[in-house]
């Protein structure tokens, strides 16, 4: 079971590099949920939903490859630390595009249920990705 649902993972996050969207649209379960506390997103609360914000995401970092470090999996849960190298060439909320390349390692665990990815918690560096872009400076020590 839980080499399956690695296997699973690994075919989603291939699928999000391909932008291959019908492909991760089968892997996802219709009622998937998506939590991340990451700049104080909202719930993404099913498939439709993950899929325009992952779309979104490629039209802000067009060349975006996540590789994945290692994965752990217990029972129906797979624990995914990965790495993304992205160029930003499009607007990101608030923030202009920078043409600068985002390097940042994120951590996911993602929960299977009948076969599908039913769920997901996301979570990354998201200041420090800022500052690699230029959209913040970094903050200075006191001596």
């Amino acid at each position: 079971m839980t080499e399956n649902n690695k296997w699973i993972v690994r075919e989603f996050i291939s699928a999000i590099n391909n932008q291959d969207w019908q492909k991760c649209s089968e892997i996802l379960a219709s009622d998937f949920v998506r939590h991340s506390g990451t700049f104080g997103q909202s719930e993404v609360n099913n498939k439709d939903r993950l899929l325009e914000y992952l779309q979104a995401e490629y039209e802000t970092f067009p060349d975006a490859q996540e590789t994945i470090n290692f994965l752990v999996a217990e029972g129906n849960k797979v624990v995914v630390h990965s790495h993304c190298h992205a160029t930003q060439k499009g607007p990101m909320g608030s923030f202009p595009p920078s043409g600068k390349v985002l390097s940042a390692d994120f951590i996911s665990i993602y929960r299977i249920a009948d076969g599908r990815i039913a769920e997901a918690w996301v979570e990354w560096d998201s200041l420090a990705g800022l500052i690699q872009l230029g959209h913040l400076e970094p903050p200075t020590m006191q001596k």
